[in-house]
Formats: C-alpha cells, structure tokens, sequence
C-alpha cells in the first residue's frame, strides 16, 4: 500500500492511468473540444457548399458524408463529453465529496468514448464516412446497397462509446445518491447537481435503447439478418422506435445540465438566490419524465395513425409548461439583481431568448398537421440548432467561462471572451434565422445543392457568412485559451464571489478535494457561511488520514482491445477480432483479480497543505 500523494509519476502516465474526477474532467473537455472543432469544420465545409446554387465546392456522396459525421460528431462525440466535462469537474466538488462513486468506471467511460469516437472518425480514411445521416434510418443503413463501409464505422464506434456514456451516467446516478455531504439534502442540491440527476437517470434509461437498434443493425449489416429488411418480413419502423426513444431523450440530457449551468451562473452574477428553486426543481424533474413521453413527434409523417399523433402532440405541448417556469425563474432571478455582464453571464444571457425561439418553434413542430408541412425542411434544421447550439452550446460556453478558473486556477481573457461571445451570437442568428424561411418556401434538409432563380439565394448566402462568424469566433476562443495558459495569472479561490461549495477550496482544488467533509447548513452552503462571516466551510469531521484510489491503466488496455476488436467486425478480420477481445478480456480478468487497496493521504501532510492554502 503507498501512503504518499506525492509519488512522481512521468506526465503521459499519469493521464493515461488518473481515475481523479478532476482530470477526467480536463481528459473530456480537451477531446470533446477536438471533436467540437471537427464537427464545426464539417459545418463550415457544408455551408461554403451551399453558399451559392449549384455549387461544386464538394459532390454529393462527399456532402452526405460531412452531413452525416457533423451531426453525429456534435451529439455523440463533442456536446456529450463537454457535458460530461462539467458533470465531472463539478458535482463531486458541489455536493461536498472527495471523488465520484466508481473512480475506476469514470475512466473507463472516458476511454470506451474516446476510443469508440476515434474508431468512427477514422472511417475518413478506410472507404469512407457514414453517409446515411445521423439518424441512420433503415433501409439507408441496414443494407450494403444504399449506403458504404462508414456505416459500419458508425455502428462500432457508437457501440463503444455508448457503454462509456451508459457507464458514466450510471456512475453519477451513484454518486449523488450515496456520496453527498452531511446536511446535503435533496432540497439543497445545486440546480446544476439535480440536472445531473436527471439527465444520468435519462442516459441510464435512454442508451439501451440505442444500443439494442446498434445490435440488430450490425446483426443486418455483417451477419445477414433480416430484422429491417422489408422483402424478408423486417420492418424498418422499429429502427426509428428504437433510435428515437434514445434521440429525444438525448436532447434532454444535453440540455438540462446546460439549464443547470445556467441556474448557476445567473445567481452568481446578478448577485441574489436563485428564484423559486424548488419550482425549478420539479420542472426538471417533470421536463425529464416528458422528455420519454414524446419520441413519436420525431415520427409524425411515418403514418401511426391519427389517435398516435394527437396522444404524442399533446405530451410535447407539455413540455412547454416546466420550460416556461424555468425561462420565468431565471427572469424573476435577474429582476432587480446587481447584474454584472462578465462573459459567463452573456453567455447565459444570450441563451434566454435564443432558446425561447427554439422552443417556440418546437411547439408549432408538435401540431402534427403543420409538421407535416416543416417535415425534412430547413426550418426542422432551424429549430433544432437553435435549440442544441442556442441551448446547449452557449450553455456550455457560460460553464466554461463561469468554471474555467476552478478547473485550471487561472481566468479567461474577459475583452476576447466578449469579442468571442458578439461574434459568436451574431453569426449564430445570421446562420440559422433565415433557415426558418428557406424552410417555409421549400428547401428540403440534407440536399447539398439547389438551383438558381428560386428564392434561396440570399437566405444560403447570409447562412454561410454567419457559420464563417462563428468559426472566427472559435478561433478567438483557442487564442484566448492559448493566452490564458501563458499568462499564469492566479484567480483565487473564489474570483465570482459564488454560493456553492466548489468554490470554498483551492483553484485548481487539490486531489482530495476537502481535507475535511464540509458540513452542510442549507441551500447555497458557501453562501451560508458567508453571510455568517466565516471564511471556510464548517466541517463535519475531525481532520484525518483520506483514502484514496490507485490509478489504473486497466481501463486504458481494456478500452484499446474494443478498438482493435471493432476493426476486426467491420473487416471481418478473425485475428483481429480475438486480439481485441482477449485484450479486453484478459485486462477484465486481472482487475478481479488484483487486489487493489489504493492508498492514504495522512493527516500530516493534509496539515502542510493547508497551511500553504491548498
């Protein structure tokens, strides 16, 4: 057993063997942040494509391939891991613990969506990408005569990484239940903490759905089944039952942690408590519960049947109700606060009306005889964005400014995170605004290139210039991140004067999180003992020795022999195959095996620390 926390370990290994929340916290947000600049550059490519008519800037089977792998690349492999980013950084540290539940299961998880995201990506170089859209609709998918190998790629590679996701999800559901702090009670979670709740509770519900339809879709693709094959008596109804439980459930659980960040952003710099908090409580409890009730609205035009569209029709309306408490709360919360427009808080800013024009225009979606009308145009495309990057990406972005100083102790340029912010919205609203209206006169989705003289000119032209706004915006935010990391400029603790208990501990906080479990004494612990005039936490426990976990490259090896595996199925390649799997298997093995005791950190070295602030 190791009894020191400051054994020396080479930099590559200890990230490749770190079970701490905290890096696997910087571990997501440096691969979701490559994949978001992925996805964004597919984006763009597509834009210049149709900036003008009958443009040959790319063909269409490359078209299909870059339509395909943005959508899937921003869902699966950018949004996801960036929120996964924040879960990890935050809850532990919010509700008063010194890791999450499973510490050996987080890396997994991290590793399996790394692995499976760069096993689809690859697809670029070995046949080509997936072409058959994110949805992956049969009969596009399931058969070799309508769609490429990328295919293929696509169903490994989300298999992979959707274990990671599940693994994750069920490790928070975890973690909140058992791990939170004497006096943390459910009514004194942070919003951002209940969000996480949910969204996991959703995830833990949601993926086996997804990863059923990735089965019998690989079952039909390398083995011959029949189970969407129409001539054969399958039914390609079934693939969009099983991936639209998944999907829509998925847009709630990217956007209730981004409602989560929010909630906690808002407090902070309008400096009062958040507004009606146990309302807002219950409208994410309710948004989740409905957020399984609707799937079908996706579904509209498959002709369920009258009784079917109304039934879904009503559900989705419903939606708007716990929405609209949320939208009013955050309203009621910047009602007469000391509003301070640092870039964190115009992030969350902007997100209030530009999601209210999201979800407004998702309520005319859910009329199932006007969807029949919006049906695979751009004004689908529209809603949708202003909902995913409206809602979740600048709620990503608040997260990012608001919790930049906690992850790494230092602050983000504030002038470029404005500049970043304006350049960013504006693009945004110039990009998707004028979908609406090529959608109305007819432009259909996922085309990749239109005549002349029909009235899409200028809405096209003005759409590229806004996605071209925004890739110079992101391009602001990797020059900022680059002088940030340079500058070396400490924040402090607590540079936002904030409310929760992360910010009651050093920047970047030390391994162990609190040398002493806080005790807590109602809502906004940190908030509480400041209005009390203390400086620290009152703790709930004498100091003493802290148990902690042993890194582990297990989860690495067994990561890499699922990777190797999946290339052996898309190439139907044996060798491979059992390489892969008996990589995994036998690293399985020796993690039930080893008996692996981690190890403490004493008492007197908590005491040093402390003593030089840490």
């Amino acid at each position: 057993m190791a009894h020191s926390h400051t054994k020396k370990k080479s930099v590559v290994w200890d990230w490749l063997t770190t079970v701490d929340h905290k890096k696997i916290a910087i571990l997501y947000l440096v691969a979701g942040g490559f994949f978001f600049l992925v996805g964004g550059l597919e984006a763009i490519l597509m834009r210049i494509q149709l900036m003008g008519p009958t443009q040959e800037f790319v063909d269409g089977a490359t078209f299909n391939q870059l339509l395909t792998m943005h959508g899937t690349t921003m869902i699966f492999l950018a949004a996801m891991p960036l929120i996964f980013a924040f879960m990890n950084a935050v809850v532990p540290l919010q509700i008063g613990a010194r890791d999450v539940a499973f510490p050996f299961i987080n890396s997994l998880g991290f590793w399996l969506f790394f692995f499976g995201g760069l096993l689809l990506n690859l697809s670029w170089f070995f046949g080509g990408a997936p072409d058959a859209g994110w949805t992956a609709y049969a009969p596009l998918s399931s058969s070799d005569l309508y769609s490429g190998s990328g295919v293929d790629y696509y169903i490994l590679g989300l298999q992979i990484a959707g274990i990671g996701t599940l693994a994750g999800g069920i490790n928070f559901l975890v973690t909140i239940i058992n791990m939170r702090a004497p006096g943390m009670t459910y009514m004194r979670m942070p919003l951002f903490t209940w969000t996480v709740f949910v969204a996991s509770a959703l995830i833990l519900f949601a993926f086996p759905a997804l990863t059923v339809g990735l089965a019998l879709l690989m079952f039909d693709r390398l083995f011959d089944t029949n189970f969407f094959n129409v001539a054969a008596g399958g039914n390609i109804t079934i693939w969009e039952h099983l991936f639209w439980i998944f999907g829509h459930p998925e847009v709630y659980i990217l956007i209730l942690p981004a409602f989560g960040i929010l909630s906690e952003v808002i407090p902070v710099f309008a400096r009062k408590r958040l507004f009606g908090y146990t309302s807002m409580v219950f409208a994410v409890a309710l948004i989740g519960f409905l957020g399984f009730m609707v799937w079908v609205h996706h579904m509209f035009t498959v002709g369920l049947g009258p009784i079917a569209n109304a039934i879904f029709s009503i559900a989705t309306m419903a939606i708007a109700i716990p929405t609209g408490i949320k939208i009013f709360n955050w309203l009621f919360t910047l009602w007469g606060g000391q509003i301070r427009f640092d870039t964190a808080n115009l992030w969350a800013l902007g997100f209030l009306p530009t999601f209210v024009l999201g979800g407004v225009t998702g309520v005319m979606l859910s009329v199932p005889s006007a969807d029949y009308q919006y049906h695979d145009s751009y004004f689908v495309v529209a809603h949708f964005h202003y909902v995913i990057v409206g809602g979740v990406v600048f709620g990503l972005f608040a997260g990012l400014f608001y919790w930049w100083p906690k992850m790494f102790g230092t602050l983000l340029h504030e002038g470029l995170g404005k500049w970043q912010f304006w350049l960013f919205f504006i693009g945004f609203h110039l990009t998707f605004f004028p979908q609406h209206w090529l959608g109305l006169m007819g432009m259909p989705r996922r085309v990749f290139t239109y005549l002349p003289d029909q009235g899409l000119d200028e809405g096209n032209l003005i759409s590229t210039i806004g996605a071209l706004f925004m890739g110079v915006a992101t391009i602001i935010l990797l020059v900022n991140i680059f002088i940030t990391a340079r500058s070396k400029v400490r924040a402090g603790n607590d540079p936002w004067d904030a409310r929760t208990l992360e910010w009651a501990i050093s920047s970047p906080p030390p391994e162990y999180n609190f040398a002493q479990t806080p005790l807590v004494r109602g809502y906004d612990p940190l908030w509480v003992e400041k209005m009390d005039g203390r400086t620290e936490l009152t703790p709930a426990e004498p100091l003493g020795d802290i148990h902690m976990p042993n890194g582990s490259i297990i989860p690495f090896i067994m990561s890499v022999g699922l990777f190797i595996a999946g290339f052996g199925f898309i190439g139907s390649n044996l060798p491979a195959i059992l390489i892969g799997m008996g990589t995994t298997l036998v690293a399985m093995f020796f993690r039930s095996v080893i008996d692996d005791h981690g190890y403490h950190i004493h008492k007197e070295d908590l005491e040093k620390d402390l003593k030089e602030g840490k």
